[in-house]
């Protein structure tokens, strides 16, 4: 009975953290119906759109937003495989202009950025409290490299051989068990005691705020991410769709982001 109790927690956990997708398939071809917007969002946004899109059916009665939350290279390539979508936003640069290139989305704009963080399990919240303690984790979980927060993490890996010397960045990889498809399984498993450290968005510790501890990385190891959004060149509701953007990157968006863990870019 333990057991099975034990199955049952660690199932609706991982149900709650992980990405979703909201009656969406991975290769949506169907043409939605009148009224829906369909948004596909990085795993990071996943709280901060949720709140978005609520105000957005408020303010647009009969509308309709449907989200698709996944890792931004997997957002891509059901884009790049004819997915149906009205709005892309993307954890990080590299996979928006992939699609701008592409000729498959419209005038990508910057709407807000995110910190890195490194995200304890609870029972090791007294050992591991310095970015220089995450040697003595047993068990690294972070992104693959072709996901966002992955490319992130090997800049700051990168930063602390220079920094902290080559042995440091060395012992790092050593101790990584997994390489994750997106921010939210790195979170779950960090959560879920499968992992005993992992880095990933502030806005993903908030998320799982009294679930894990969070250690700060140094500024001078740590990188920005940057999230631009657009509208896909072939959305069936493109006037929707610029609605949704406009309400993102207003003051409306800017607070529901700021709130949801995300910062203000450098220069903005």
């Amino acid at each position: 009975m333990h057991r099975a109790t034990t199955f049952v927690v660690a199932f609706v956990l991982a149900a709650i953290l992980a990405p979703t997708t909201f009656g969406l398939g991975v290769a949506v071809a169907a043409k939605p119906p009148a009224g829906e917007l369909v948004v596909f969002e990085a795993a990071s946004l996943k709280e901060a759109f949720a709140t978005l899109a609520a105000r957005f059916e408020k303010e647009h009665a009969g509308t309709h937003v449907g989200t698709n939350t996944a890792g931004s290279q997997e957002l891509r390539a059901q884009i790049e495989h004819g997915a149906v979508a009205d709005v892309f936003a993307s954890a990080d640069q590299r996979h928006m202009n992939a699609l701008a290139t592409a000729g498959l989305v419209v005038e990508p704009a910057l709407f807000a950025c995110n910190e890195p963080v490194v995200v304890v399990r609870s029972g090791l919240a007294a050992s591991l409290k310095a970015f220089g303690d995450l040697p003595r984790a047993e068990r690294i979980v972070i992104g693959a490299p072709e996901v966002p927060i992955g490319a992130y993490t090997v800049q700051i890996w990168q930063k602390a051989a220079a920094k902290l010397g080559a042995d440091f960045a060395a012992r790092l990889q050593a101790k990584v068990v997994s390489r994750e498809l997106n921010v939210r399984q790195v979170l779950a498993k960090v959560v879920l005691g499968e992992a005993d450290a992992g880095i990933v968005y502030r806005s993903d510790a908030i998320a799982a705020k009294g679930k894990v501890s969070v250690v700060e990385i140094p500024p001078e190891l740590n990188v920005t991410a940057a999230y631009p959004i657009a509208a896909l060149k072939a959305a069936p509701s493109p006037n929707l769709a610029r609605a949704f953007i406009d309400l993102v990157r207003s003051p409306a968006g800017a607070t529901a982001l700021r709130e949801a863990g995300f910062v203000s870019c450098p220069g903005r």
